[in-house]
């Protein structure tokens, strides 16, 4: 085995560690063409066709693949008494011959025993027409392989029952969480994530004649002092699943106790060696053995699923949601005057090792990944940077390596549907939701009131920080008379009260809320309602704004991908998004909705202005945008879509990292060094200014 050490240089007057992981892919296929970005699993499978091809002793690594599958001991699929590739093709052709003599839905258990006879175990499917299009499936890999063939096989393939999803930060529950610290879409993307995957593992497991039950732990941190949520508790079943639970584990303080409070997104590092231990430690107690697939969320997430997935030996995916390096301008080169509120050196390292542990990177844009003409993509901002005087990465993550895939979620579409679907409507909730939008008083809930019932509401729903801008849009509202004289404005973000809160940004924004409803005078013309928890509530709140033939804005400064933008087009709001990020490739712009350009507030408010004056002038206009923005989800953001996606990756990935072992344990110790050397570091760095700080106190 190779193994590689960091070189530090010095640069004129900058003494930085110099670090290239693109050293380590020299044998790694990767994409030319910009138009390949984010198709990884298309490419993988070509090459893996092209090296199964390649000579007739070739296919021996899938064989020797196969023979591992297992579920608890039990063999799946061959048996080792098929121990060459020749055996195994005789074998499939005898299988398929046999079951095309078959009525097509002949339970497997009728002819298990015949398939036992020729090495082969259950797996191939649940009756005998599935059975003989698994055999031809793998017969024709065998004789010509294509990516075809290849991705139909491993969609096929029973490699995936337990899955664990990291997801760490903020408050983690199904109730009450939203609106708290580091708490947003992220929670609603994971839970609706896990419903998906459960109903697509149940599936696939039935169709593969399995009597297996698969389990799913969202691994997340137990808060002892949890607000009055589910935060500290340890095991939670997710609503509307059957065998997918949220697992809590505690961080612990130096001392060994458990940290009683949250704590910040930014302030979490020095926490997570410890957590990935005991978070392994619980995963293999519940599951009764290792999981075959580790997805992990944002920074913190992904670096404990990639601790957890080396010492494991197990698949991992990666979905950074947000990467902050790309939220805070020159962020790499101020890191230093930034690094005591925001802890950069702790993140862009943990990003670092986590991107390049992974097998597999799951985004929701093709912007996400690569950006567009006007703005470089989220993981294109770290392929070659500096940190000065702490770190140099001559190539940090490649955009073109194939373990970037495209995946976009879906909304609930049983909370988000149609404003339309007239017997599906929650009109029990039109009560309270009247009380919110409308009651002239102000209250602990609700500020500001609508003067002038009569007029379309345009309706955004975020956080109340500066990177979703919400501040940023009532300032546009506030600037636009006509855009005032057409509409009324209702935003959900957020506490009313900054002495309520106590996260940095959000109280500069509740103090610029007030401010500008003071500075425009929009007092009959804004409610602003304290953020809302109630999912189900929520999609009938959408709804109700698309009975005024309001509209939704999304006018974050960046968008990684934009969940309310799917929420509101499913419930047929016409809908207007930045065009910093994923919105801007969700909607086709003038068709399924608008694009508008966050740093210009003038031109955004207009292009909302002059949408709301063409619908006064066709009545149609308003309709034929919203059916346009119906049929847009449906063909291309469903959670469905999503789940088929993340399963085929998870199994086509397993195999492929096997092609490659040398070169991955190369880069594992790689990896290893660069966490012991610089990451350890750093959080020890952390570590002592926190307990100075304590001690000051």
């Amino acid at each position: 085995m190779k193994c590689f050490v960091l070189v530090r240089f010095r640069a004129k007057d900058d003494n930085s560690l110099g670090v290239d992981f693109g050293s380590l892919d020299l044998s790694t296929p990767h994409m030319t063409l910009p138009s390949s970005i984010g198709n990884g699993l298309q490419f993988v499978s070509k090459f893996m066709s092209s090296k199964l091809n390649d000579k007739p002793e070739s296919m021996k690594p899938l064989l020797d693949y196969l023979l591992t599958l297992n579920y608890r001991g039990e063999k799946l699929m061959i048996n080792d008494t098929i121990d060459t590739v020749s055996k195994l093709q005789t074998a499939l052709l005898l299988a398929e011959v046999f079951v095309s003599g078959l009525p097509k839905y002949t339970p497997y258990l009728k002819f298990e025993q015949r398939f036992q006879e020729w090495g082969l175990e259950k797996g191939w499917g649940d009756n005998a027409e599935r059975c003989k299009e698994t055999l031809n499936c793998l017969s024709e890999v065998l004789q010509a392989p294509d990516p075809t063939n290849m991705q139909k096989f491993f969609s096929r393939v029973p490699s995936i029952f337990n899955i664990v999803i990291f997801s760490i930060h903020g408050y983690f529950g199904q109730e009450k969480v939203l609106g708290l610290p580091d708490t947003g879409g992220q929670v609603v993307y994971i839970l609706d994530q896990v419903r998906a995957m459960e109903e697509e593992l149940l599936q696939r497991i039935k169709q593969q004649g399995l009597h297996v039950t698969p389990k799913i732990l969202v691994l997340t941190r137990l808060i002892p002092d949890a607000k009055g949520t589910k935060c500290n508790v340890e095991l939670e079943p997710v609503q509307n699943t059957k065998h997918s639970n949220i697992l809590r584990v505690p961080f612990k303080s130096q001392d060994g106790k458990d940290l009683r409070q949250w704590v910040s997104r930014f302030d979490i590092y020095p926490y997570l060696e410890r957590y990935a231990q005991d978070a392994s430690a619980k995963i293999l107690d519940i599951l009764e053995g290792k999981p075959d697939l580790i997805i992990g969320n944002y920074t913190d997430g992904n670096l404990v699923a990639s601790l957890v997935s080396s010492k494991l030996g197990v698949t991992q995916g990666t979905i950074a949601h947000a990467l902050e390096k790309t939220k805070y301008e020159d962020s790499d080169v101020k890191w230093r005057e930034m690094d005591q509120k925001y802890h950069f050196s702790c993140q862009f390292t943990a990003d670092m090792i986590a991107m390049n542990t992974s097998d597999f990177i799951i985004t929701s844009t093709y912007q996400e990944i690569a950006g567009s003409k006007e703005k470089p993509g989220q993981y294109e901002h770290h392929y070659a940077f500096t940190m000065p005087g702490l770190c140099r990465f001559a190539t940090g993550i490649n955009v073109f390596d194939p373990k970037f895939n495209i995946a976009a979620p879906g909304a609930d579409q049983s909370i988000y549907f149609p404003f339309t679907q007239k017997q599906k409507r929650l009109t029990d909730l039109h009560p309270q939701i009247e009380e919110l939008l409308y009651s002239k008083e102000d209250s602990d809930e609700h500020i500001g009131h609508l003067a002038d019932r009569n007029k379309p509401i345009i309706f955004s729903m975020a956080r109340l920080d500066k990177v979703k801008n919400i501040t940023g849009l009532v300032e546009w509202y506030g600037q636009n008379k006509k855009l005032r004289e057409h509409v009324n404005l209702v935003v959900v973000a957020g506490l009313l009260d900054a002495s309520q809160s106590k996260d940095r940004e959000e109280i500069e924004e509740i103090n610029k809320m007030h401010s500008l409803i003071d500075r425009f005078q929009l007092k009959g013309q804004i409610r602003w309602i304290k953020a809302q928890t109630d999912r189900v509530r929520n999609g009938e709140l959408y709804r109700c704004i698309a009975d005024t033939k309001g509209a939704f804005v999304q006018p974050a400064l960046y968008e990684a991908f934009g969940l309310t933008v799917i929420e509101a087009m499913n419930c047929g709001l016409p809908t207007f998004a930045t065009d910093q990020g994923g919105p801007a490739e969700i909607i086709m712009d003038g068709v399924s909705g608008f694009h508008i350009n966050p740093m210009n507030g003038s031109e955004a408010g207009t292009k909302i202005a002059e949408f709301f004056n063409k619908c006064k002038e066709d009545t149609s206009y308003w309709n034929k945008v919203s059916t346009a923005g119906l049929q847009r989800i449906y063909e291309c953001y469903t959670w469905k879509i999503y789940a088929t996606r993340v399963l085929n990756m998870g199994s086509t990935y397993a195999f492929w990292r096997t092609l490659n072992k040398e070169e991955r344990q190369a880069k594992k110790c790689y990896l290893q060094i660069f966490y012991n050397l610089q990451f350890r570091n750093l959080v020890s760095t952390r570590l002592n200014n926190i307990l100075h700080c304590k001690q000051r106190i």
